[in-house]
């Protein structure tokens, strides 16, 4: 009776909680996008323009300006006043150092062609013979490898589990890490379901789909 009411109870909780965990991945990004409102002056904010809540307005907003946005620098005017706003900015001291950073980052991470989190690796932390997974964030100045003296390094992020979101930047010579044929996708779903979900595997309606083909 008790291992029948756990089966129940298990597959249950299976059903529910990939459901529960996606909505509040959901609800946190829709609140961070509906936040970018708190910006307008509080007369022209919709709410008080129409007189009631309009759920997920600001998501629609906020997306329509970030294209909006990538229409208007995509052409030569755009350009000359991200360069005109940079310069501004690149003359405010503490400010430009946060912003020039964060603006390296994105573009390095989500310019098409770049390395950044692009590869996955397999690196001994944190002791010999205990491997993590890792992504490759880019190549180690010559600066640092002439310090070091030794093979060509490369920077790489360990993801902690099972947020992977905050982890440990390290360096390492290219000859001390291996590089796995995993993608990004699958490496992230390995780290934050603590392993569970090996890359390769899939799911039981898939298998269930394959298994009637079959016969």
């Amino acid at each position: 009776m008790i291992a029948r009411i756990r089966k129940y109870f298990i597959s249950g909780l299976l059903v529910w909680l990939p459901v529960w965990i996606t909505l509040l991945v959901i609800k946190f990004l829709v609140d961070i996008l509906s936040k970018s409102l708190l910006l307008l002056p509080h007369e022209y904010q919709p709410d008080v323009l129409l007189g009631f809540h309009v759920p997920g307005v600001g998501v629609i907003i906020t997306v329509l300006v970030i294209f909006f946005t990538g229409v208007l620098v995509a052409n030569f005017v755009g350009r000359r006043l991200v360069a005109l706003g940079d310069a501004i900015v690149g003359r405010i001291p503490l400010v430009r150092t946060i912003y020039t950073g964060v603006k390296q980052v994105t573009q390095t991470l989500f310019t098409p062609g770049g390395q950044s989190f692009r590869k996955v690796l397999l690196v001994e932390y944190p002791c010999e013979g205990i491997w993590s997974i890792a992504f490759q964030t880019g190549e180690v100045s010559k600066e640092i490898e002439g310090l070091v003296k030794g093979d060509p390094m490369v920077s790489y992020f360990i993801p902690t589990t099972p947020n992977p979101t905050s982890g440990f930047l390290m360096m390492a010579p290219r000859s001390r890490v291996k590089e796995i044929d995993m993608s990004v996708d699958q490496a992230l779903k390995f780290v934050i379901s603590l392993g569970v979900v090996q890359p390769g595997m899939q799911t039981s309606d898939k298998k269930t789909k394959q298994t009637k083909q079959i016969r």
